[in-house]
């Protein structure tokens, strides 16, 4: 099993990936970035919507939301949310090397890194290859990582954060000259420690350009954030904003 198949690293650990602070953040977002300024209506598909924490504030603001995600469990934290703020979002269980929906949507965001699970990269490479397909003509990929530039800065020293009653101590090791790395985490809460881990491709700027211009996306622009801001060294985040041309190019899929 790959670790991202395990639901209960993600029921475990869900409380350091989808902490209160990155709802309120995700909503802040929602109501302010320029990125996301969806008109009411827009059809947004969200990849790897974990528990709702972007799809619930999107519909919100009037998008018809469809999240995908492979685990329940994060599924089930969705449906709850979004049933407590009296909401309407299609959730689907589903593995995004495998989902697509033809010509359906207006939007596809990637949040939080989902983006780079696969060992394999042209199953990295299959995602956007099915969300250009999803996509209307002339509609847009929003993706937010953790790049490759950012994560130099991050990576080495081994950190412990504070999470709800407890320690989360994490150690970054890097894989293939740069080209992946593994995140070991242990959460020490209430005298019991749970250890996970996680693997994943990490990306810089130049690469996630390429990947997608050989997806089939146009108009492909780089931010360090989701105000708008230059990707630059003091970018916290790489924020890519891609689109599927109104006409198709010849042989994409």
């Amino acid at each position: 099993m790959e670790w991202f198949e395990d639901d209960t690293f993600w029921a475990d650990f869900a409380g350091a990936l989808f902490a209160p602070e990155r709802l309120r953040e995700a909503r802040a977002w929602v109501a302010t970035s320029p990125l996301l300024d969806l008109p009411p209506g827009t059809t947004v598909l969200d990849l790897g919507c974990g528990p709702g924490t972007y799809a619930v504030p999107l519909a919100e603001r009037g998008a018809r939301v469809t999240g995908v995600d492979l685990s329940g469990a994060m599924l089930d934290r969705a449906r709850e949310a979004a049933q407590a703020a009296g909401l309407t979002v299609r959730l689907v269980r589903a593995d995004m090397r495998e989902f697509v929906e033809p010509h359906r949507y207006d939007e596809v965001v990637s949040m939080y890194t989902s983006f780079g699970y696969f060992a394999d990269p042209a199953q990295n490479q299959l995602v956007l290859r099915n969300a250009w397909r999803s996509l209307v003509p002339g509609g847009r990929l929003l993706m937010d990582l953790f790049s490759k530039e950012i994560f130099a800065r991050w990576a080495g020293t081994p950190k412990v954060v504070e999470v709800d009653g407890g320690s989360l101590f994490m150690r970054d090791t890097i894989l293939d000259d740069w080209t992946r790395f593994r995140s070991d985490w242990t959460l020490v809460r209430g005298g019991t420690a749970r250890h996970g881990f996680f693997e994943q491709f990490v990306y810089s700027a130049a690469e996630i350009r390429s990947m997608l211009a050989a997806a089939g996306f146009t108009d492909i622009v780089c931010f360090g954030g989701f105000a708008g801001e230059p990707y630059d060294n003091n970018a916290k985040r790489l924020v890519v904003q891609a689109t599927r041309p109104r006409e198709a190019e010849a042989g994409r899929p």
